[in-house]
């Protein structure tokens, strides 16, 4: 197999990319709107159980957001696993589309609304389907992974996005974790240890 990438990689262009995706990480961060994701917060630590979903990227981010919430001692899984079990009444379902409209993630989100459940939905689509169905939306203003012209983003597909639901899922954690009061030591009994 050889590779279309035939010319050496320049030191510049690798600091040049790392600003504009840095950059770009930052300007999505600043627009983010924090009451949405307080509410999101307060479903959260309310819920009986907590599940993620997402597809690609996407899911493996929400992936690591859903260890965090399970370090925060919140009953987690992680849709797909072959231990999560059925979603319920006031569950809540966490699930990431950058384009609101992947399949698999709206079905999700509508069976958990027919089970009593909340969705939180990250997307940069408002009024998308995985929108509509949610209880609580979490607009990131970030590219999806077709803006091929590159308006939104320089960054390939949904790069931009993807990168954006970790961080801004990990912000939501680190809020909710220094909200607790709990010590670093306290969620660090819940780290695995069957690694």
């Amino acid at each position: 197999m050889t590779h279309s990438i035939s010319k050496k990689l320049d030191a510049g262009l690798f600091v040049d990319a790392t600003r504009a995706v840095i950059g770009e990480v930052d300007r999505v961060s600043a627009a983010v709107q924090s009451p949405s994701w307080i509410r999101a917060g307060a479903l959260l630590l309310k819920a009986p159980a907590v599940f993620t979903i997402g597809t690609g990227r996407s899911g493996l981010a929400l992936q690591m957001a859903a260890m965090r919430f399970m370090h925060l001692g919140l009953p987690t899984h992680v849709v797909g696993e072959v231990t999560a079990p059925a979603i319920g009444a006031r569950d809540v379902l966490v699930a990431a589309s950058g384009s609101g409209t992947t399949a698999r993630v709206v079905r999700a989100a509508q069976t958990a609304r027919d089970q009593g459940a909340d969705v939180i939905a990250l997307t940069t689509a408002a009024e998308s389907p995985l929108a509509k169905t949610a209880t609580e939306v979490l607009i990131i203003p970030a590219a999806d992974k077709q803006d091929f012209d590159g308006s939104a983003s320089v960054q390939y597909a949904g790069s931009l996005f993807e990168q954006s639901v970790l961080l801004t899922t990990d912000a939501l954690f680190h809020a909710l974790w220094k909200t607790s009061g709990s010590q670093a030591r306290e969620l660090w009994r819940l780290h695995a240890n069957l690694e």
